[in-house]
């Protein structure tokens, strides 16, 4: 895995986090499959799916959907699930994306590597500390969510924003990517990639998105950042 420094030289990571709650209207799996269509055909690398409250059969169906637009639409997007490794799995996804309440990183990361999924999967957790971030790392996880960077009212619950020097702090000693998140957006994003962030993942920057074209270049923007 890279370092902090050799993820400036290198692409970054452009993570679209859905939140159909936001999105409203009658019918939220095809409004969020609306705008991973828009994300993916812009150009993100990643899409979490985040829609904890759907039930099971409800997130299967909408991952494999996801997984299918992806692949349809073309460019390598990959579809990570949140918390749920057995939808993630069924569906096909390239990884699972663990919080706070999920199962330890270290009892998904020995049962994965065991075996039980592909080789590739991603592991990624959600850290709100340097502590956290460093003990995901010896997990053996591949990737880290580090913030709330800036406030956002999702990230709020998490504690108070970490900002750009605690996320650089973290980037500097990290030895897997640490992707920010929390309150970014098109003009701070530059900040967290300066600061060593592997890449960065947001919410409402991509579901206020309606044209894919306006969004490519807002993404173009981001991968011309050193």
């Amino acid at each position: 895995m890279q370092n902090a420094a050799e993820n400036s030289h290198t692409k970054p990571i452009i993570c679209y986090v859905t939140d159909g709650n936001m999105l409203g209207g009658r019918d939220r799996a095809e409004s969020v499959l609306g705008k991973i269509r828009i994300a993916v055909a812009a150009g993100v690398d990643w899409v979490q799916i985040r829609e904890k409250d759907l039930n099971a059969r409800a997130l299967l169906a909408l991952v494999r959907e996801a997984v299918r637009a992806a692949a349809e639409i073309g460019g390598g997007a990959s579809v990570i699930v949140n918390d749920r490794l057995d939808v993630a799995l069924t569906a096909g996804a390239a990884g699972v994306h663990l919080g706070g309440e999920s199962i330890s990183a270290f009892d998904v990361v020995s049962w994965c590597r065991a075996g039980n999924a592909p080789v590739d999967f991603q592991i990624g957790v959600s850290c709100h500390s340097l502590e956290q971030a460093h003990d995901t790392e010896r997990a053996g996880a591949t990737y880290v969510f580090f913030g709330p960077i800036f406030d956002t009212p999702s990230k709020r619950p998490f504690g108070p924003p970490q900002g750009i020097s605690r996320l650089a702090e973290v980037c500097k000693t990290a030895k897997i990517p640490v992707i920010a998140i929390g309150g970014i957006n098109k003009d701070n994003a530059g900040d967290c990639l300066r600061a060593g962030a592997a890449g960065i993942a947001a919410i409402r920057m991509f579901q206020a998105a309606t044209e894919p074209r306006d969004l490519a270049n807002a993404i173009e923007r981001l991968r011309q950042i050193r």
